[in-house]
């Protein structure tokens, strides 16, 4: 934590009442800019985690060409009133380092945090061909610059294909992602796997991928969908958030108490706090009733309840 962080803060904790009087007295009628941005930083250190949007939520708009990504830190302040982007990568137009950086000053001016980027279409990990794996690794290594550059904690990978419990599979992949790992060891960015598929669809098979690469900047990404019908959801969730770096809160659609209409937010989240995860949660929309933009302020409203 910055020093100017800390004393603003504790500045805030002396004379919040102080403000307070001052405003009903007539001496101020409206917090500054800065007051309000502490008195909400104040606000989120006692919440259990923090919201942040998975820009997939929006892939219709932006398919659509209604949303540009530069224009996302924008959208997630401005709209949702949300700290934390989590970019796709198919969404860069290219990984230029000016445009990284024009997209991490547009972050900054709207205190949004660029969290990770979710990387498809690279390669497959598993691959039972060596230099096929070695490739999909050489792939990746952009996205490690990339995250570098804006900051991110991670960059989200794909498994790879393979069948559930494939000791051989695991094993090449395992190979992969320790080579990827050292790779992201200068920068200390995290590499991290989603239940998206292929191996990662099997938690058993997805941990023991963990313990075989078995290094600190090498997690998992629990998203609360994604998982075949014959999966346990809340139990597979609860087996990958021992090596957790992010959360995804999957959204499909929603009832009208607010509920998620086909997964228990209580219970799953119960899973992610038992844990000890105290980190961000990512909307994660992919409903087709409601709006992107309604879906994504009702998986908002429906996490609150948890924070």
């Amino acid at each position: 934590m910055h020093e100017s962080s800390c004393s603003r803060r504790g500045f805030l904790s002396r004379s919040l009442g102080a403000t307070a009087g001052l405003a009903l007295a007539g001496g101020i009628s409206k917090m500054s800019p800065a007051a309000q941005q502490d008195q909400k930083e104040t606000q989120q250190m006692s919440k259990k985690f923090e919201i942040s949007l998975a820009a997939w939520s929006v892939h219709k708009l932006f398919y659509a060409g209604k949303l540009q990504q530069l224009d996302m830190p924008k959208l997630c302040r401005e709209e949702f009133d949300i700290s934390g982007l989590e970019l796709v990568n198919s969404f860069f137009p290219s990984p230029q380092f000016m445009y990284c950086q024009n997209l991490l000053k547009r972050a900054k001016d709207h205190g949004v945090k660029i969290l990770l980027i979710m990387c498809d279409g690279e390669g497959d990990m598993a691959h039972p061909d060596k230099a096929v794996r070695r490739q999909a690794v050489r792939n990746h290594r952009k996205w490690l610059d990339v995250a570098a550059v804006l900051g991110c904690h991670s960059i989200r990978c794909n498994s790879g294909n393979g069948q559930a419990g494939d000791s051989d599979a695991i094993n090449r992949c395992a190979e992969s992602f320790a080579e990827l790992v050292a790779m992201a060891q200068p920068d200390k960015i995290n590499v991290i796997i989603e239940n998206h598929g292929g191996l990662s669809s099997d938690p058993a098979s997805l941990v023991a991928v963990m313990k075989k690469v078995n290094d600190p900047l090498f997690g998992t990404l629990p998203d609360f969908g994604n998982f075949p019908a014959s999966v346990d959801s809340y139990e597979a969730v609860r087996q990958m958030m021992p090596y957790a770096k992010a959360v995804s809160a999957k959204c499909y659609d929603f009832d009208e108490s607010g509920n998620e209409a086909q997964i228990d937010y209580a219970r799953m989240m119960q899973v992610v706090l038992d844990a000890g995860y105290r980190g961000f949660v990512g909307i994660e929309y992919e409903g087709k009733r409601l709006s992107e933009i309604e879906g994504v302020k009702a998986c908002r409203k429906l996490l609150e309840r948890f924070q």
